[in-house]
């Protein structure tokens, strides 16, 4: 082990402190361990494993399907049971070949007809989400950012508008921070399987342009998805779709009013806008870490590993590598270079990333069109999480153009 024979004064378990990314300063633990080492060992729940934190050490694992398997699990804050039962089911723990092969069924759905509905549809939400806003005066902004996403996602899945409010409500109870109630949680993931059952009888008499129908005619080697197949992938979907896109929004937002010269700029030049787009996604990060396992002996860093070897890729911490990107913790929509890895990297690369760069695109398109200002107008409260980064609420005001 190279970096195993230096004494450190970080270690990997540090990382997974949800209150860190609540309360704390995760950007100087990520200075700290960039300066000491790319791998640092850590213990999670008393369990030995190794966190990477570089950005070219964070791709490298992620290509690497050969040494390195999704299927026991993606987060080290994971149910074992609940993995286990997913494991080759589920688009985001499945192994190739049949990773490609689910992939490939939902990304069927997107023809030029589709995409093109996709588009007026978040044209139509942004624009129809920041007049709410201005008129509401005073909002929080993470309820501002949340109804793009929900929307493009219901749509892909086939979940007609009326029913869209209610997928909002029930996915902000069922994916919300760790200090969420768990009952409540748990009720509300039931109520969304609940309709994910109901939807796919519906596909099944009545099939349409959407994921769900895609599923339900869906065949891998000769033979059709279970229903189970169905409602996971549907699951992993509309949690990745939502996540990712509301959480990069908010911290966009604010990272512009904290920022006041590149929101200026931004306004000035809307030519920008792919630009820092790119650069939100670097900054903000949402999600922060997936996890990989080792399946042979292998070596990562200095590090030996051996199989059933857990290793954390830190999404976040890579954004923020010295080494590739010049004042990392800088906010800088003119960035160029950007090769962030907010989607991650392989055959596991974010499936909705043309998606939620389009939508950010839109939705802060439609805040430049609109919004001359917008302030805070109390504290942001972030989430407790090792897996998401982002924001519970966040108070705003936003001034009309």
């Amino acid at each position: 082990m190279l970096h195993g024979q230096h004494a450190s004064p970080t270690c990997a378990s540090e990382l997974c402190d949800p209150e860190l990314y609540q309360r704390g300063n995760p950007e100087g633990l990520w200075q700290r361990m960039h300066a000491v080492a790319p791998v640092h060992e850590g213990l999670y729940d008393g369990r030995p494993f190794h966190a990477v934190i570089s950005h070219p050490l964070v791709s490298q694992v992620l290509k690497n399907t050969r040494a390195f398997s999704s299927e026991r699990g993606m987060r080290l804050d994971q149910n074992a049971a609940a993995t286990s039962a997913a494991a080759g089911k589920m688009l985001i723990i499945t192994d190739p070949p049949r990773h490609g092969a689910i992939r490939r069924i939902v990304s069927s759905v997107f023809t030029p007809r589709m995409v093109s509905r996709l588009e007026e549809n978040m044209r139509a939400t942004a624009a129809a989400a920041v007049d709410r806003a201005l008129d509401e005066g005073e909002c929080d902004l993470t309820a501002v950012a949340a109804r793009l996403p929900l929307a493009v996602i219901c749509d892909m899945l086939g979940v007609p508008p009326e029913d869209w409010d209610f997928m909002l409500d029930r996915t902000m109870v069922a994916f919300g921070s760790d200090q969420a109630d768990p009952f409540a949680m748990a009720e509300a993931h039931a109520d969304i399987l609940s309709y994910y059952e109901d939807l796919v009888r519906r596909r099944r008499r009545e099939p349409g342009e959407d994921v769900v129908s895609a599923l339900v005619n869906g065949v891998i080697d000769g033979t059709g998805l279970t229903d189970e197949e169905i409602f996971l992938n549907c699951d992993g979907l509309i949690s990745g779709g939502n996540e990712t896109t509301r959480h990069a929004t908010t911290g966009g937002l604010l990272a512009l009013i904290q920022n006041p010269g590149q929101w200026a700029m931004l306004r000035d030049d809307p030519g920008l806008l792919p630009g820092a787009v790119q650069e939100i996604l670097r900054f903000t990060s949402p999600a922060m870490h997936v996890l990989r396992t080792a399946v042979v002996a292998t070596e990562i860093g200095g590090f030996a590993l051996s199989p059933g070897d857990p290793v954390a890729l830190w999404l976040a911490a890579g954004n923020r590598d010295p080494g590739v990107f010049r004042d990392p913790d800088h906010f800088d929509i003119t960035r160029r270079p950007n090769p962030h890895l907010a989607f991650a990297a392989g055959p596991h690369y974010c499936l909705g990333a043309a998606l939620a760069t389009s939508e950010l695109t839109v939705m802060f398109d439609e805040l430049l069109r609109r919004v001359r200002s917008a302030e805070l107008t109390g504290p942001a409260r972030r989430t407790r999480s090792i897996l998401i980064r982002g924001y519970d609420a966040v108070p705003v005001r936003f001034a009309a153009a």
